[in-house]
């Protein structure tokens, strides 16, 4: 790749181009991205370090880190972000603890989608084979997260993945595919288990099945 010739302006706006045409790149020969990072880091490290009685000034700084927020918008301590202002969040947006969004293009979560602990949403990811990631070479595209989805604990959203309305993202699940709208995915890679019903309007607990116990071990 040969997008650090010409003046930093030259390599900043290719750089850019190459970001959204899900083409191969390299971010740190752009020194203005790499600005971007730092303030992204500055602001995170802020409203990470903010007591849980400081809520206006969380939506201060929340509102400055990303690109729009809601109204209703709930995001728990601690987040991380590699850009931040590519991350647009819906009304009535809920983000429980330990939000993980690489957000190199564009990331939308719609209005009332609700994430658990630990959600990891990557807009980037790197060619398989080694030479071509010689330097972090990477490539990104966007996801899009509809409305009212539910996202588990520990779940993978991965590059370029749509999530419909109504879905459920069961918890550690590894999203490589599009999940069609109130469907229920799971696995690794995720699949999808099923349906989501006018059934589902009648909800009671289920405890959890016991697993089954492992056979005798066959004898040698």
């Amino acid at each position: 790749m040969h997008h650090d010739e010409g003046t930093p302006e030259d390599v900043d706006r290719e750089v850019r181009r190459r970001m959204d045409a899900h083409e191969l790149y390299d971010g740190a020969r752009s020194a203005t991205l790499m600005s971007e990072q730092e303030r992204a880091k500055d602001l995170e490290f802020d409203y990470n370090h903010t007591r849980p009685a400081q809520r206006a000034e969380r939506a201060r700084i929340l509102g400055e880190l990303l690109g729009a927020v809601g109204t209703g918008v709930w995001v728990e301590p601690p987040l991380r972000v590699a850009y931040g202002y590519r991350i647009r969040l819906g009304d009535d947006v809920y983000v429980n603890a330990g939000l993980n969004v690489v957000d190199d293009v564009d990331v939308e979560i719609g209005a009332r989608t609700m994430l658990a602990p630990n959600v990891v949403i990557s807009t980037t990811g790197h060619p398989v084979h080694p030479e071509l990631r010689t330097g972090g070479v990477q490539f990104s595209a966007p996801v899009r997260i509809g409305a009212d989805v539910w996202v588990g604990s520990g779940a993978v959203i991965l590059p370029g993945v749509e999530i419909g309305d109504g879905a459920v993202v069961a918890a550690g699940a590894v999203v490589a595919g599009h999940v069609p709208a109130r469907t229920v995915v799971g696995g690794v890679p995720a699949r999808v288990l099923r349906a989501i019903t006018e059934d589902d309007r009648e909800w009671a607990y289920r405890p959890p099945r016991t697993l089954p116990s492992p056979g005798p071990e066959p004898h040698s």
